[in-house]
């Protein structure tokens, strides 16, 4: 038997793969800072705070919220891209108005997606809901009207992602989900506590593999809110 001394050297280890590297801390603060900033324009439009015609003023605003001009221009970008404000050159950013009937129109279209999503995610989740029950408990606890958003719209990210179909992904994405989700909490007064009880029979569905009650309260949860700003634009008319 060879020594010790004698044996062959053991190979070399293979290297590590690369890690990725962490994002830039200075990268999720601006995008903190741009949720933050949209949070409060929404609020003073749906308020009547600013109102239609109003300027939007990226430099006025940057100084009153005490941030750089950047999150703001951002904000103000998000909020154009789903018509809350419009902008022209020389004429700059402006409040447009907006009807809840424009509200009204994406929820038969975010329903009729994330009822194919739902029927898919269904078989493939496989009864394990702890993601989603994460982000109800994230709803149930946050702090403000952005955390709440932010988790109630991952809620729906992770159910369409379960489906597999990264087209419907891409389609759902489109709808600037995040956004509009923030618009109708805050025109419908939603408590973090009324948010995440009415998503509480998908979760039930999806935990019990049921295909077609998972479908069904989709269906139902869109229903909810369509019906509800309908009542409040009758209300107001």
């Amino acid at each position: 038997m060879a020594s010790r001394s004698e044996r062959a050297p053991d190979p070399p280890r293979a290297p590590d793969p690369p890690r990725a590297p962490d994002p830039p801390a200075a990268s999720v603060h601006r995008t903190v800072l741009r949720e933050e900033v949209k949070s409060v324009l929404l609020q003073r439009i749906l308020s009547g705070h600013y109102a239609p015609g109003d300027r939007l003023v990226e430099i006025r605003i940057a100084e009153e919220l005490g941030v750089s001009q950047a999150p703001v221009r951002e904000a103000l970008r998000d909020l154009e891209s789903v018509r809350f404000v419009e902008s022209a050159p020389f004429r700059g950013a402006r409040v447009r108005q907006v009807s809840d009937a424009e509200l009204i129109e994406v929820y038969p279209i975010r329903g009729a997606l994330e009822e194919v999503a739902v029927r898919e995610a269904a078989k493939r989740m496989g009864g394990d809901v702890s993601a989603l029950e994460a982000e109800l408990a994230g709803m149930r606890n946050a702090k403000d009207i952005r955390e709440q958003v932010e988790h109630d719209a991952r809620f729906h990210e992770l159910i369409v992602a379960a489906s597999g179909n990264s087209r419907l992904l891409e389609i759902w994405s489109s709808l600037q989900v995040e956004t509009r989700t923030a618009i109708t909490a805050l025109r419908m007064g939603l408590t973090p506590q009324e948010a995440a009880e009415l998503h509480e029979e998908i979760v039930e569905a999806l935990r019990r593999r049921d295909t077609r009650a998972a479908a069904r309260a989709i269906r139902n949860h869109f229903d909810h809110f369509g019906r509800m700003l309908a009542k409040t634009q009758r209300a107001e008319s």
